[in-house]
């Protein structure tokens, strides 16, 4: 009777640790177009991820240290109809997805004296609007990237942000990111943009280890460019840029014949392909005496003249915190872009109307049509026969503003 209650007794004080043994678990897009499982786990051992009832084991992707866990990998078969670990039941691959949610800049802003008040929802609405996204049932998730924005400490006596932790470490990361993403983690695969915020003098670290495209070497340091990589969708080829480290006011020399190369092989590029990247190449704010300015100018230098590969039919950005549609008018050829970095982080002051917008540098690039809309939010991008429907959503999940893609052309229908 003895042995029994203690065994008990140890059962119970072990129930926990299993249960928090997995901290996060999600799955995303590999170079290639290959989907892969990854979690995060308080011990140095990774379990087993289940996929259509057979085990298949996961290889640890990062070793833990005082600062991060355990992060392990996977990659998904294609066809698999059913992927777990432990007790996270893992979004599947769709073949084809049709139903593709858009957002980015989520995180909540402490830097200096710039708070954002992370324990109100009215301030911060991340965790709610994420819970509103999984209740739509997207078959992939599109981020533009910006997951950490907990810079600094949250200052003394300031009740908005106590508590929180700050810096690029696991806590920050949970607590910013990975625990409000849980439900939209668990409803679908993504694709991941690295934002500036995760360059190498922030979180660069934390996110080549945690979200990183490639294998993680920690020898390697902080990589503070990665080259652009492929993931086919069915009909569209997502291409995904890294220009976390292009300066917007500012040419970075160094930079530029980097991204000229890399812009150029678009024109390789499957067609039609959509081409994701964090900072805007032609994005607009509100400037001085409200007129509309933008424009980033290291990527403005390395186009020069040349103008966007055809095979780019979209351009997919956050970086400015709001929503923007913009139509170009060009010398050369400029396909349409949507900027979606209206997902938490404090909101930018954008003009309504961008025809106008003056840009930095000298690319003959104007606004030809071109929208912003206020407030938090994020998108749904739904397969027609057509192109694709845009429902622009507020924090509670309801459309604010219907618009569209078709041809390379995005437009939205006038407010009711």
């Amino acid at each position: 009777m003895r042995t029994l209650f203690f065994a008990a007794i140890v059962a119970l004080v072990a129930l926990p640790a299993r249960a928090q043994e997995i901290e996060s678990a999600w799955v995303q897009y590999a170079p290639g177009g290959a989907a892969e499982a990854r979690a995060t786990v308080a011990g140095q051992t990774c379990r087993a991820l289940a996929v259509d009832g057979v085990d298949t084991a996961m290889t640890v992707r990062a070793v833990g240290d005082a600062a991060f866990p355990t992060v392990c990998s996977a990659p998904i078969p294609a066809g698999a109809k059913a992927v777990t670990i432990g007790e996270h039941v893992l979004p599947v691959p769709a073949a084809n997805p049709t139903r593709i949610l858009v957002m980015g800049d989520t995180g909540c802003r402490i830097k200096g004296r710039n708070v954002q008040s992370c324990n109100d929802p009215r301030r911060w609405p991340f965790p709610d609007m994420a819970k509103e996204e999984a209740k739509l049932k997207p078959d992939l998730v599109i981020d533009v990237g910006d997951y950490l924005y907990r810079e600094n400490a949250c200052p003394p006596g300031v009740s908005g942000c106590a508590g929180t932790p700050h810096g690029d470490n696991w806590p920050t990361w949970n607590a910013d990111f990975f625990a409000p993403a849980a439900p939209l983690l668990a409803a679908a695969p993504w694709v991941v943009v690295r934002g500036n915020h995760e360059d190498c003098v922030r979180a660069g670290s934390g996110w080549l280890r945690l979200m990183g495209p490639l294998a993680f070497d920690p020898s390697a340091g902080c990589v503070t460019h990665l080259a652009p990589y492929s993931v086919p969708i069915g009909a569209v080829t997502l291409v995904v840029l890294d220009d976390a480290d292009a300066p917007d006011t500012s040419v970075a020399a160094d930079m530029v014949p980097v991204y000229r190369s890399e812009i150029a092989a678009l024109a390789d590029a499957p067609a039609p392909s959509w081409l994701l990247m964090h900072r805007p190449i032609w994005g607009a704010i509100a400037g001085p005496f409200g007129i509309p300015v933008g424009g980033n100018r290291t990527l403005i230098a390395a186009i020069g003249s040349a103008g966007i590969p055809e095979p780019v039919e979209l351009m997919l950005s956050g970086h400015i915190h709001s929503f923007e549609a913009i139509n170009y008018a060009a010398k050369n050829r400029v396909p349409p872009q949507i900027v979606a970095g209206f997902g938490g982080d404090k909101l930018d002051r954008t003009p309504r109307v961008l025809p106008g917008t003056v840009f930095q540098g000298s690319s003959d690039v104007s606004v030809r049509h071109g929208l912003s809309l206020p407030g938090f939010g994020f998108l749904m991008m739904r397969k027609s026969a057509s192109g694709w429907d845009i429902d622009v959503h507020d924090v509670r999940g309801k459309i604010e503003r219907r618009c569209w893609f078709r041809a390379e052309h995005v437009g939205c229908a006038s407010p009711r």
